[in-house]
């Protein structure tokens, strides 16, 4: 009997996979995500613990209208519309988490907030469109799919040609 308990213990020994500590810090490392990103879960935005109070109400404000189809003028004749456009779903983002006070046409906010790339929070403006990016995910109304609407896409867009700004302080 005490043979064979040594014997497979042996066994297990070598085939189990190893559990070091060194095995465990590499993969910890490898699937580390960055702090101040919010991540993607069944198509909404969870947005990551030390978010600002502003950047949180600002991913419920995107998941609340997430899905929504694209709708032209969607969402400045009226608050609570039952589709948006680029300007309406920015403008509704960001007055719900109180960084703006009316919406806007996409046009306005080439100058809203302040230059340059947020830390929590970017309005990236061009000719005609705009799109937030929002702890590290990109809410936008255009995607490589035919869905249109505002939606959380999981890649980022370049910039090129836009205007970029952010909410100040975010």
């Amino acid at each position: 009997m005490r043979s064979s308990l040594a014997l497979l213990v042996l066994v297990l020994t070598i085939y189990l996979p190893s559990c070091s500590r060194h095995g465990r810090d590499k993969y910890a490392v490898a699937y580390k995500a960055h702090p101040n990103n919010a991540i993607l879960v069944n198509g909404r935005a969870v947005a990551p613990r030390n978010a600002p109070l502003p950047v949180k109400r600002a991913i419920a404000a995107a998941n609340h209208i997430q899905g929504l189809p694209y709708k032209w003028g969607g969402g400045h004749a009226w608050l609570n519309d039952n589709g948006y456009d680029c300007s309406g779903a920015a403008s509704y983002v960001l007055r719900n988490a109180g960084l703006l006070e009316d919406q806007m046409p996409s046009k306005g906010f080439l100058r809203y907030g302040e230059r340059g790339t947020g830390d929590w929070i970017t309005v990236s403006v061009c000719n005609g469109h705009v799109f937030l990016v929002i702890a590290g995910l990109r809410f936008d109304t255009e995607g490589q799919s035919r869905q249109g609407g505002p939606r959380w896409r999981p890649r980022l867009r370049t910039t090129r040609g836009y205007v970029v700004r952010h909410p100040p302080g975010l």
